[in-house]
């Protein structure tokens, strides 16, 4: 423990950002720096619980209150010793992760909790700095090669530690640049793209072989993967969205989410250009972003950016409230109300409104969304919530962009899932059974197999399955599992 007294002594303080008036003008990250002896500060805040929940609310099992511990003495590299055992890319979840750690921190029982999420950053990016992360190249070839098709969160997390046990790997991608949802779901205002570069170029040194521009299923079938490879691991994402059938929606002006931030994460980094039939842009235009959740806070900051003239985004749900409810107690994942940067940036949110038709004009135009205020009620008989229409709340926003940001249903069924003929579970993601499908040598992780979910969850999966394939490649694994997170490491004295 740094400091038995820090956590009394001192407030939860996070960096500051740039002036929303002056960050809407370009698509860097917005957070200014942090001085070290603040992170000092922050770590000493830790209270190196008996029972440390934050291992419970981290999907990866991160050892928290060590890492805590060592960045209060200024041992970098033990710090990032004990991150890395836990979590291969501490560098993006510092920067994106909802930080589930933090919601299940001890002392967020009466005061703001740790800031776990940047002193998470803050090891990672002072590992960079000092040399300490470097290509670490397996001491023996178990001459096993695996196939990783995607090359998102979890896709990497496998390739890395699959790499790490000795195998031969190789990456399928069909994008023009690796990092999948991190290279073009994120915005670059949250997650710069030389972070993902960086972290690539590390695993090439390690023997990790990168293919891009590779749709697998159709530009290498499945029976040549399976005839090339002694495994293959799906980490192709839950891609395909899911739309809103009300009248009017094939006006033009209405979009998927993704459709709109990929294109922009194209422009800003030079990616494919031209790949797209039109461009999506918010410039001059009243845009709805429909779906309250962390793409449509994506959409709103884009559209800030591109100079829109007014953003609104609209949510079916009530809104949640500023501090949490009877009915959600510590150290459950706090529902409540949370204002990104993005929000800050300028925008109208709604609660309780049912989108119920597009409005366009002569030519096919989207003009404006019909909308109507809601009202959630209990049939107590079955514990299921339905909505009702408010009488005269009925009204048009004016819009000539629509952003449908109401998350995605499953993985994509056609290519290379219907070709190996995998079974599939109730909601169409890939059916596993400790992480491996219905066919023998294929493996599933990520949103692929869980569902759509957190990057932090990607990486768990992508580490997990890894220790599958393994095993079924070896017999045995010595790699980590979650459930050995719980890291036997010495205390620094």
């Amino acid at each position: 423990m740094g400091k038995p007294t820090g956590f009394m002594e001192f407030g939860r303080e996070t960096p500051k950002s740039k002036a929303p008036k002056d960050r809407i003008n370009e698509y860097k990250e917005i957070y200014l720096e942090f001085a070290d002896d603040k992170v000092k500060q922050q770590s000493s805040r830790c209270m190196d619980c008996g029972v440390p929940f934050c291992h419970n609310g981290c999907p990866l099992g991160n050892n928290i209150p060590d890492f805590n511990d060592a960045v209060y003495a200024q041992n970098w590299e033990y710090a990032i010793e004990i991150l890395s055992a836990t979590n291969n890319f501490p560098e993006f979840t510092g920067r994106i992760c909802p930080a589930p750690c933090e919601g299940s921190c001890v002392l967020g029982i009466n005061k703001p909790p740790v800031t776990i999420e940047l002193i998470e950053k803050t090891i990672a990016e002072k590992a960079f700095e000092m040399g300490l992360i470097k290509a670490t190249i397996p001491d023996v070839r178990t001459g096993k090669k695996v196939a990783v098709i995607g090359s998102g969160p979890a896709g990497l997390a496998a390739a890395a530690q699959l790499n790490k046990a000795g195998h031969w790997v190789t990456v399928f991608e069909r994008d023009d640049k690796i990092g999948g949802l991190l290279m073009y779901g994120i915005p670059d205002f949250k997650l710069e793209k030389w972070v993902v570069d960086r972290r690539v170029k590390v695993m090439e040194e390690e023997g990790i072989v990168f293919k891009t521009n590779v749709n697998v299923g159709v530009d290498i079938s499945g029976s040549d993967l399976m005839s090339q490879f002694d495994s293959i691991v799906l980490c192709t994402g839950s891609t395909v969205p899911r739309d809103l059938p009300i009248p009017g929606r094939n006006l033009k002006g209405v979009h998927f989410a993704m459709d709109f931030l990929t294109q922009q994460n194209n422009r800003v980094t030079g990616g494919r250009r031209g790949m797209w039939k039109e461009d999506i842009l918010a410039t001059e235009k009243n845009v709805v972003v429909i779906g309250g959740g962390d793409t449509g806070s994506d959409c709103v900051g884009t559209s800030n950016r591109h100079k829109a003239t007014s953003v609104t985004q609209i949510e079916l749900l009530t809104q949640p409230p500023s501090e949490r409810a009877s009915d959600n107690p510590w150290p459950l994942w706090p529902m409540i109300l949370r204002t990104s940067s993005s929000h800050e940036e300028g925008a109208d949110r709604n609660w309780c409104m049912h989108t119920k038709e597009f409005i366009g004009d002569e030519q096919g135009n989207l003009t404006g969304i019909k909308v109507v205020k809601i009202e959630w009620q209990l049939d107590k008989q079955t514990g299921r919530s339905s909505f009702v229409e408010l009488p005269e709340t009925e009204k048009i926003l004016p819009c000539e962009l629509a952003l449908l940001a109401i998350g995605f249903l499953h993985t994509q069924k056609s290519g290379l899932v219907q070709e190996l003929n995998l079974s599939l579970d109730e909601r169409g993601n890939v059916k596993c059974n400790n992480y491996q499908s219905s066919v023998n040598k294929v493996f599933a992780a990520g949103d692929s197999r869980r569902g759509q979910s957190l990057v932090v969850w990607a990486i768990s999966e992508g580490r997990e399955a890894a220790r599958a394939v393994d095993t079924y490649l070896m017999g045995t694994s010595t790699l980590e599992s979650k459930d050995d997170s719980l890291i036997n490491v010495s205390r620094i004295a």
